[in-house]
């Protein structure tokens, strides 16, 4: 498999000559075999080029600009596809090439892998069955778990009710908690309203940062939409420029045609 990277060696275009290079640097970093295409100086390549992009693909105008990356027949992506691809650490999947052993593409597809399938180390044993080795106590199978704190419950109540005097010393201590429960639970109540009123600001804080990040992102997006329109204007200014010497070379040879055909007239 062969990567093609189609690019324009004579683009005018500072952006689409730093996109080319970026593209380019990044395959030689991870030594991936590809091949340069030039569509500057090569019309077969060009046309291939704007045959195969799909049509979903396609900018509004019809024209894909370079530089544009395929695996043999199959398209890969343009450099927004491709940086993405490169931010996630996704690069081989998106050029349909298996990641090497070791890589960060690799570890990440074999996390998914065991995600997905379920079979953690910690929770399987050696036959790759789930561990089972963890016994459960007797009393808590057979429902007795709570037998021997019954029985010592039994014996506190008897002993309560041989010592009255006990008791009476102990509701009056209550009767303090109790008091001592009610104070707290009218500090509780002052404490929500604290409570709310920095929610409310915090609801306000975050509000406008999200206005803020909104009018950023739009901006963001203004900015790429006016460099898209303005790569395409160039590609298309190259285009027209490259016909217009195409027909300057024919005209010229037809030119040349007619004289010399005069010429052998005259003679």
């Amino acid at each position: 498999m062969v990567i093609k990277v189609f690019l324009a060696s004579s683009s005018g275009s500072t952006a689409i000559k730093k996109k080319q290079q970026d593209v380019v640097g990044f395959l030689e970093a991870l030594k991936v075999d590809y091949a340069q295409l030039d569509i500057a100086c090569n019309e077969e390549n060009r046309m291939w080029m704007r045959q195969n992009v799909p049509e979903e693909k396609k900018p509004a105008n019809g024209i894909p600009l370079p530089p544009q990356i395929f695996n043999e027949e199959s398209y890969c992506g343009d450099y927004d596809t491709f940086f993405d691809a490169k931010e996630d650490n996704l690069v081989y999947s998106f050029l349909g090439l298996p990641p090497p052993p070791g890589s960060k593409e690799a570890v990440q597809a074999d996390k998914a892998d065991i995600v997905e399938n379920g079979t953690h180390a910690e929770e399987t044993n050696a036959e790759g069955n789930l561990d089972d080795s963890i016994e459960v106590p007797v009393e808590e199978r057979n429902g007795d778990a709570h037998s021997k704190e019954e029985l010592a419950q039994a014996a506190d109540e008897e002993d309560e009710g041989e010592g009255g005097e006990e008791e009476e010393g102990e509701v009056a201590e209550g009767e303090t908690a109790d008091d001592e429960a009610t104070e707290e639970e009218t500090a509780g109540d002052e404490a929500p309203a604290e409570e709310e009123e920095a929610v409310e600001e915090t609801d306000e804080v975050t509000e406008d940062t999200q206005a803020h990040a909104e009018e950023e992102e739009e901006q963001e997006e203004a900015d790429d939409d006016r460099e898209e329109e303005d790569l395409q204007s160039e590609e298309e200014e190259e285009l027209r420029q490259l016909e217009e010497e195409e027909e300057a070379e024919v005209q010229e040879e037809e030119e040349e045609d007619l004289e010399e055909t005069q010429e052998e007239e005259a003679e």
